[in-house]
Parts: C-alpha cells; sequence; structure tokens
C-alpha cells in the first residue's frame, strides 16, 4: 500500500535492527569506554527525538539505542597481563610480512576495530591466527605468510 494511503497519525517508521555478532563480545578497557558513550549519544538522540516528535530520528535512535544497550550488556572486559609470551586479546602485535612490509595490529573487540588505525577484531582471520603464538612463530597474514616479531600491551 502507497504511504499516500495510510493515516500519518497511526504510521510508525521502524528500522531493521543492527545485527549483533555472535561472538563473545570481549571489549579492552577503551572498548568499554566507547560503547558507554555510544550508549550515552543513543541515549540522548532517542531523548532529543521524542521531545522533537521527529519520528524518522526516534526510529533511528531507537535503533541505535537497541543496539548499544545489547552491546553494553553483553560485554566481557578483557585485560591482558602485563607480561605475557603468546599473543592475547588486547595485545599489539608486530609482523613482518614476506614483501618486507612491518606492520603491528592491537587485538580489540569487535565494535573497537579499525584496521586502517591499527586494530583488528578479535574474530577476524588474522587475530585468529596470531592468539596464542608467541615471538617468531609464523602465521597466515592474508595470502602470504608473516612472523611475528614482538607483543606488548
Amino acid at each position: 500500500m502507497s504511504r499516500a494511503f495510510v493515516n500519518e497519525d497511526t504510521f510508525v517508521d521502524s528500522l531493521p535492527d543492527r545485527p549483533v555478532s555472535e561472538h563473545l563480545n570481549l571489549v579492552t578497557e577503551r572498548g568499554l569506554a566507547l560503547i558507554e558513550q555510544a550508549l550515552e549519544a543513543a541515549r540522548a538522540a532517542y531523548g532529543e527525538a521524542q521531545a522533537a516528535g521527529d519520528r524518522e530520528a526516534l526510529a533511528s535512535a531507537g535503533r541505535d539505542l537497541r543496539y548499544w544497550s545489547a552491546r553494553r550488556s553483553t560485554a566481557q572486559l578483557r585485560v591482558p597481563a602485563q607480561t605475557a609470551e603468546t599473543v592475547q586479546f588486547g595485545h599489539a602485535v608486530t609482523i613482518l610480512r614476506e614483501d618486507g612490509r612491518q606492520q603491528t595490529f592491537r587485538i580489540v573487540g569487535e565494535d573497537e576495530a579499525d584496521p586502517a588505525q591499527g586494530s583488528i577484531s578479535h574474530v577476524s582471520p588474522l587475530a585468529r591466527a596470531l592468539l596464542g603464538k608467541r615471538v617468531g612463530d609464523v602465521v597466515r597474514a592474508g595470502k602470504d605468510e608473516a612472523e611475528i616479531t614482538a607483543i606488548r600491551q
């Protein structure tokens, strides 16, 4: 039915929920803070949309509020060991690729991951290859291999 034939007073815009990952919601201290900031921003946007009577903004803010509430309620804070011989969640790992490039990635939660800024999700293929490994181990990094040269918190 065309929206032209719907009573505007009873029409409710709804957006599909943002998909929530089925993986454990592991977070660093920074990741938890980012989730809490996003949750507060969603609450504020929801309140503003309600006050303004803006149904489109209300639907969008409601969707974000549901997503960040779910992510906050399932967040599991993990603090990496200060000294660890193996790669753990939260560690920064430096690898040397076969082509000579050296890269460092911090293994973080899904919501915190930003590969362009040097952080990757713990569920990414590279992070999965790195977890539990030691300096000197060789792992699959994309289509090539790379050697782990450093691990730090």
